[in-house]
């Protein structure tokens, strides 16, 4: 039983989530050759000031624009 874990900033519609699901149950059931019904997915989301590159939270990124995130 495969278990994925989607980490993300919040802001994204359910409909995108819902998208994002299933895409990875369809990837998960032909690679692995398994029954979608084994597949278990958990989304957390984080706000700007709970998730961080580089030592450096994404809101204080998008007050400063020169700090690239990649």
């Amino acid at each position: 039983m495969p278990i994925i874990e989607m980490h993300m900033l919040v802001g994204r519609s359910v409909e995108k989530k819902r998208k994002a699901v299933a895409a990875m149950t369809a990837a998960l059931v032909e690679t692995l050759e398994i029954k979608p019904e084994t597949v278990r997915i958990l989304i957390t989301e984080h706000t700007e000031e709970h998730f961080a590159v580089a030592g450096v939270t994404v809101g204080a990124r998008e007050n400063v624009s020169a700090v690239p995130l990649t």
